[in-house]
């Protein structure tokens, strides 16, 4: 018996010494790199450069962008981001003026395009999934967000600044490195669906362009970003998002579930929350959510209608109350 009990001590030691090890070479190699194989009709991309795919990115930068990255005086170029969780660590978004150095000023059509699909950098980093990819979204919107970011849009202007070096705690560099991987891109082209189909075109708008599961689901560590509908607690809400102030505001349950989701609004209800951020109640909503103005009553109304198939789920939510 003493000899069982000592070879498994010397087991368990092992063990300890082998997770021990593997946990320091997580924490010593952080965040991963990759190589950079961009296939030659990525790399010659060329976006469209007209006002229309201009206006179109500015209105889906709006959205998906200058939240993050938008600075003090406006610029885009980046600024600590206090609603990122503690055990992810100090992290900051980059600086995406057109400056050569610290900015995107040097990077290619082909380089972005292959950025927000896979989420690698052209040095071949790997941005950790505070920053979105966008693997669904139609190959027109990729466009048009690469014509705004090379437009002369004046909070794209050269600016040098540059930001502290992102700090990613031991979570963050374990998820990089064992959970999250770079998104393939495609293997064909994106459309964006017959605006006509209510139900495709809200799958499409709450899907592929806005990722409202991302937040909307139970935990941004289970989301699947390339079948969202395999995300855990897919729109049932219980994410624990983070405020300014740094409170958690657990996200909202918005499936059609009567009594812990949205079942009981009205579209007229959803509409205005969605677009102007106010509760059935007539109060605000609070951050993370902010108002999408620039979503047009068409993408505000299909994402009802979609959201009426998604299978209810009966998830009660703790709501957040905002101090007095």
């Amino acid at each position: 018996m003493k000899r069982v009990l000592k070879i498994l001590g010397i087991l368990i030691g092992l063990l300890a010494l082998c997770i021990g090890g593997f946990a320091a070479y997580i924490a010593v190699k952080g965040i991963p790199t990759y190589d950079v194989n961009i296939p030659p009709d990525v790399a010659s991309l060329k976006a469209p450069r007209d006002s229309a795919y201009i206006d179109r990115g500015a209105k889906i930068a709006t959205l998906l962008c200058n939240e993050c990255h938008r600075g003090s005086d406006g610029k885009l170029t980046g600024k600590i981001l206090p609603d990122i969780p503690e055990e992810f660590g100090t992290i900051a978004s980059y600086n995406i003026t057109h400056d050569e150095v610290h900015g995107i000023g040097t990077w290619t059509d082909g380089e972005l395009y292959y950025f927000l699909r896979t989420g690698l950098r052209k040095d071949g980093t790997y941005a950790p999934p505070y920053m979105p990819k966008f693997p669904l979204m139609a190959d027109e919107d990729i466009y048009s967000i690469i014509a705004w970011l090379h437009s002369d849009e004046p909070s794209l202007a050269p600016d040098t600044r540059e930001n502290p070096p992102n700090k990613p705690n031991f979570l963050i560099k374990f998820l990089c490195n064992m959970v999250f991987k770079p998104l393939p891109l495609p293997e064909k082209t994106i459309t964006i669906p017959d605006t006509t189909d209510e139900v495709a075109f809200g799958r499409y708008v709450a899907d592929a362009l806005c990722a409202c599961y991302g937040c909307h689901s139970a935990d941004f560590k289970t989301m699947n970003e390339l079948i969202p509908e395999k995300s855990e607690g897919f729109y049932g809400g219980g994410n624990p998002l983070i405020n300014m102030e740094r409170v958690l505001v657990p996200s909202a349950n918005i499936t059609m579930d009567k009594e812990t989701g949205i079942g009981n609004w009205t579209q007229q209800q959803f509409y205005e929350a969605v677009k102007f951020g106010k509760n059935p109640r007539g109060g605000p909503l609070y951050y993370p959510m902010f108002p999408h103005t620039t979503l047009s009553d068409k993408e505000v109304n299909a994402i009802w209608a979609y959201l009426q198939t998604v299978p209810p789920i009966r998830n009660e939510v703790a709501r957040y109350k905002a101090r007095e």
